[in-house]
């Protein structure tokens, strides 16, 4: 069969640099670092004492106090930024045909905040079970996309993909695969997470996973620099609307670029660890240069998955020298994480977000925080270290690794 073409007609973000799509572009373009000392709650005990969290964020503007008490942050947050988004087609939602119109939506852990504290009211009383009402509904990863499909009646497929720090990706790559396959005409798609809470710093601690550089938590996150100590925990959502081309054109809508491919593959090596010779991370770039029919050479800039770990920073490197071959040192690399801190199951949407701006702004943000080269890291490649460069970016594709050996890719391509 003939595969539909997809593109992308609404933005949405809400992060830690950023509290809507201008602002964020704004941010990633100035190396902005969204890292500060944590205020959700008291971490002066814990190993890692900063987080990049939301800021100047009040809920009850976007969400009435009653039916926000209802929802976890991952699902506020997922309400704001896909308001945006859906704000930003221009759509009609009164003409549109809501049984073609779905959500997919995703999330690596989803409510852990609300799990949280309910473990520890109940822990703290007398052993008398007393839940509240919502605790299950609240908690669930599949409920921000009930939730967005319900205020707008979209009543197309609507599910909720988990893979950890590729969820969102996932997402993407589904939304794109149910229109490009005719099953539906729009798609509300994208992540969010909010585990900047005790639950989420003191367990990623306990897997010595997080930066503790609390004395200076702006430089913290430093992805590809000699002395990178682990990523820096964020909070947040991205949403993108992916439509038909066709249903686009119809209704005169602007597009921001196409979606090209995706590919999934699996590490099949460790829970946590990257395979330490890029296997999995290799596949999938090819796996998504298959699927959008390009070249390596065709590709202009990779927002990478970066998370400033040790290990995985070398193994991502050493796959995209091994997929592009000379190609790759005249590629735009980039992390936007050294500046959002890593939003887990809403990192693939957020920097989604930021490669389809690459694309219409020509300019590729920066990797912030470099001091040191690495020589474990081939320091030939144009890791668009400090500033932002100017580049006519044609073809960017965006790397996201989930614990569990769970990697996705997504590639974009200017409109024609």
């Amino acid at each position: 069969m003939e595969l539909k073409r997809v593109v992308v007609t609404g933005l949405g973000a809400l992060t830690p640099i950023g509290n809507n799509i201008e602002q964020y572009w704004n941010g990633l373009v100035n190396g902005v670092s969204g890292a500060a000392p944590i205020t959700h709650f008291d971490a002066s005990k814990f190993k890692t004492r900063f987080a990049c969290e939301i800021k100047d964020f009040d809920v009850t503007k976007f969400i009435d106090r009653k039916e926000a008490r209802k929802m976890d942050k991952f699902t506020q947050y997922a309400m704001v930024a896909s308001e945006e988004a859906i704000l930003d087609t221009q759509i009609d939602l009164e003409k549109i045909d809501k049984d073609r119109v779905g959500v997919i939506w995703g999330a690596g852990i989803g409510g852990l905040e609300t799990f949280q504290n309910e473990v520890i009211s109940y822990a703290g009383g007398d052993g008398t079970p007393r839940f509240n009402p919502f605790f299950i509904p609240k908690m669930i990863a599949d409920i921000a996309a009930g939730h967005i499909s319900i205020k707008y009646g979209f009543r197309g497929p609507n599910f909720a993909t988990v893979s950890a720090c590729a969820s969102s990706s996932n997402a993407i790559i589904d939304a794109f695969n149910y229109i490009r396959l005719g099953h539906a005409d729009v798609i509300v798609s994208g992540g969010s997470e909010a585990t900047v809470a005790i639950a989420g710093i003191g367990g990623f601690n306990a897997l010595q996973a997080l930066s503790t550089r609390n004395d200076d938590p702006t430089t913290a996150s430093r992805p590809f620099d000699k002395d990178r100590d682990g990523f820096v925990s964020g909070e947040g959502a991205g949403a993108l609307v992916l439509e038909e081309y066709e249903h686009a054109i119809a209704r005169g809508a602007k597009i921001y670029a196409e979606v090209g491919g995706g590919g999934l593959s699996a590490d099949a090596y460790h829970i946590t660890a990257p395979h330490p010779d890029g296997l999995g991370a290799r596949n999938v770039m090819l796996n998504c240069l298959r699927d959008a029919g390009l070249k390596p050479e065709d590709v202009d800039a990779i927002n990478m998955h970066g998370t400033s770990t040790p290990l995985g920073d070398i193994a991502e490197s050493k796959a995209i020298l091994e997929v592009f071959g000379e190609h790759a040192y005249t590629i735009n690399l980039n992390s936007t994480k050294s500046m959002t801190g890593h939003l887990l199951g809403a990192a693939g949407a957020v920097e989604a977000i930021a490669s389809i701006l690459a694309i219409k702004h020509g300019m590729v943000p920066p990797t912030i925080n470099h001091f040191t080269d690495d020589d474990q890291i081939d320091s030939k490649l144009n890791f668009t270290f400090n500033k932002a460069q100017k580049r006519n970016v044609k073809v960017a594709m965006s790397n996201t690794f989930g614990f569990g050996g769970h990697n996705a890719c997504v590639l974009f391509k200017k409109i024609d």
